[in-house]
């Protein structure tokens, strides 16, 4: 049998072994940039064209290469960092094995010109598919710059495998905002297409955040510190409000290295509990300082994975740390100055005792009398408001039973009765309508008692009435008089840029307006009272990591999440007369009986039903 094991060509190799560390173009702007920062480096400039897969170019003022260093950075596992196994468990640097420059140009065109300080000219090489093609002097000052052309030239199906450009371009950012925000001392910037997205002059950490995550974000950042003798902790955490259902504004750095963590940020969630809603996550900037020796960052070939030798009592720490932090500043939920004063006990005077309370009840008084007189009426909504505030968890019961046995619109269309219902009286005094911990709307009928999830009514409401509207021919808008202008992150802003033709489309004048700020100047007449900065806000949230490439389809996600912002929310006290106009307008939408995920909007309980529970 002959023999069947040989030795792969070096290139091969290379391509084989670039796919580890090369997957796309925002790996090679992580490499490039760690590089030039190892280099100690004080202003970087990150220049990208076509989203990295046409030209990315690093350049930087560091301390440059020599003729021969140049030349060796492109051998694999060639380093300056390194020498010794012992090394690995004391590294500084966020580079140390080698690969980068190799794999880069294993699958790219590679064009270097570097310089060190202790030379009067520099070397200029040219490289292809890991073959240098020629090496020369240049003229060149102190530093590096490396250009990347053609990526994936020679790996066809690699390149097929790329995502669109707005895809390919967020990945750029994320690695540039993560290479950026743990080195302040540093200016960074950022061209894309001959366009300056960023511009981050030295500053300390809090305005670095502030520089990449929005003016906006001064106000939502807490200070986190602490310090043991196992790990120091500092950074920032957002308030509570800042909260977001997708992922995305989380950064954890240990020893100036951005890495991910599910079980840290658990720790983070934890500290946040009861604070945040269910299913989003809190903003968060910590840097972690502690002793080389004590974790590992060679176990990934990202290095975005990092294990720690006492990971369990650094959760301990910092789920401590940041709940001090909230407490410190203030930020969790405070006093709500609009509740009914009427509920606050004041302490009792010392030897005081406390009267037992009485109550007044008038055995005559039938709520559901439709000839009762207005005042014991108003009477009766008062001496029950309380009742009302307190049992919104029964209801909730109440509600999620009786819904179970909610028909669905395919097995029970409304009914004549129902519709009928639509011409309840001419005069709305005739008709008994009750919030009910500011979440459920009753409604009493001849049919028997309607009640209302009033959020989900009111969403259902909104998406038929802007889908009539944005989804007609005319997209009418309504010119702002004071226009609205907003400002987004970097990621936000590109979203946002790449959505403008739709938005066009349906009736929004957005305009840029600096390198992430917009300025808003019509809206579609269907949302002319919102407050559209939240809208807009809502809906590039719902998008950011669900982008739809159909317009069809992101037309309906804008107007599913324009409804779902804008809807009243649990909470908000409504008058007799909005209650029913949201009873009435329910029952004119096409499909009055769900929300937009299919979940009952109302319940009837009719007599049958009321038999059944009293049973």
């Amino acid at each position: 049998m002959p023999d069947v094991i040989k030795l792969l060509p070096d290139a091969l190799a290379n391509q084989i072994a670039a796919g580890e560390v090369i997957q796309r173009p925002a790996s090679v702007v992580k490499e490039l940039l760690e590089n030039s920062v190892d280099a100690g480096a004080e202003h970087i400039q990150l220049i990208v064209k076509d989203s990295g897969k046409a030209l990315i170019q690093v350049v930087d003022d560091g301390k440059g290469m020599s003729e021969a260093d140049a030349r060796m950075s492109l051998e694999r596992h060639a380093t300056s960092k390194i020498s010794k196994t012992d090394d690995l468990f004391h590294i500084q640097t966020m580079g140390f094995r080698g690969e980068a420059l190799a794999s880069i140009a294993a699958v790219a065109q590679l064009e270097m010109k570097s310089r060190s300080e202790d030379r009067k000219v520099g070397t200029h090489l040219m490289a292809e598919g890991s073959k240098v093609k020629f090496q020369e002097v240049c003229a060149f000052e102190r530093g590096t710059s490396i250009s990347v052309k053609n990526l994936f030239f020679n790996t066809p199906a690699r390149r097929k495998f790329l995502k669109s450009d707005a895809v390919e371009m967020r990945h750029i950012i994320d690695e540039f905002e993560r290479v950026a925000l743990v080195n302040p001392e540093v200016e960074f910037k950022l061209f894309h297409n001959e366009q300056e997205l960023f511009f981050l002059p030295k500053a300390p950490v809090r305005q670095r955040v502030i520089g990449i995550m929005g003016k906006s974000y001064n106000e939502k950042l807490v200070p986190v510190e602490e310090e043991t003798d196992l790990v120091k902790i500092s950074g920032f955490i957002g308030k509570p409000e800042s909260a977001r259902k997708t992922r995305g504004e989380q950064f954890l750095f240990v020893n100036n290295r951005f890495f991910k963590s599910s079980y840290f940020h658990h720790a983070i969630q934890q500290a946040f509990e009861g604070l945040i809603q269910s299913g989003h996550h809190p903003s968060y900037f910590i840097y972690f300082d502690v002793e080389p020796e004590a974790i590992d960052v060679n176990i990934h070939p990202t290095k975005t994975e990092i294990k720690f030798e006492d990971e369990k009592s650094i959760y301990a720490i910092l789920r401590s740390a940041v709940k001090r932090s909230i407490g410190q500043y203030h930020v969790s939920p405070s006093i709500d100055f609009e509740r009914e004063e009427s509920f606050d006990i004041l302490p009792p005077a010392k030897g005081a005792k406390p009267e037992p309370p009485g109550v007044t009840v008038n055995p005559n008084f039938n709520p559901f009398d439709q000839e009762q007189p207005a005042e014991q009426k108003k009477q009766w909504e008062r001496g029950n408001a309380f009742q009302h505030r307190t049992s919104s968890a029964g209801w909730e019961k109440v509600y999620e039973g009786l819904e179970q046995k909610m028909p669905s619109r395919q097995e029970e269309p409304i009914s004549q009765e129902q519709e009928q219902l639509l011409e309840l009286s001419g005069d709305d005094d005739n008709t008994i309508v009750r919030q009910i911990g500011l979440k459920y709307i009753l409604v009493q009928s001849q049919e028997g008692i309607f009640l209302l999830h009033q959020y989900r009514a009111h969403t259902r409401i909104l998406f038929e009435t802007f889908e009539a509207a944005l989804m007609s021919d005319q997209h009418a808008s309504q010119q702002s008089l004071f226009p609205t202008q907003i400002e987004l992150s970097a990621q936000d802003a590109a979203l946002l840029k790449g959505l403008q033709e739709t938005l066009h489309s349906i009736g929004f004048d957005i305009e840029s307006f600096g390198n992430n700020s917009f300025i808003i100047r019509a809206v579609p007449t269907a949302c002319t009272e919102m407050n559209v900065a939240d809208v807009l806000g809502g809906f590039i949230d719902d998008l950011r990591e669900d982008r739809p490439t159909d317009e069809g389809e992101l037309r309906g996600k804008v107007v599913k999440s324009m409804a779902q912002r804008s809807a009243i929310k649990s909470g908000k006290e409504l008058k007799a007369q909005e209650m029913l106009s949201l009873f009435r307008t329910l029952m004119r939408c096409m499909s009055p009986q769900h929300d937009l995920n299919g979940r009952p909007t109302f319940v009837l309980m009719n007599g049958g039903m009321l038999d059944k529970i009293f049973d």
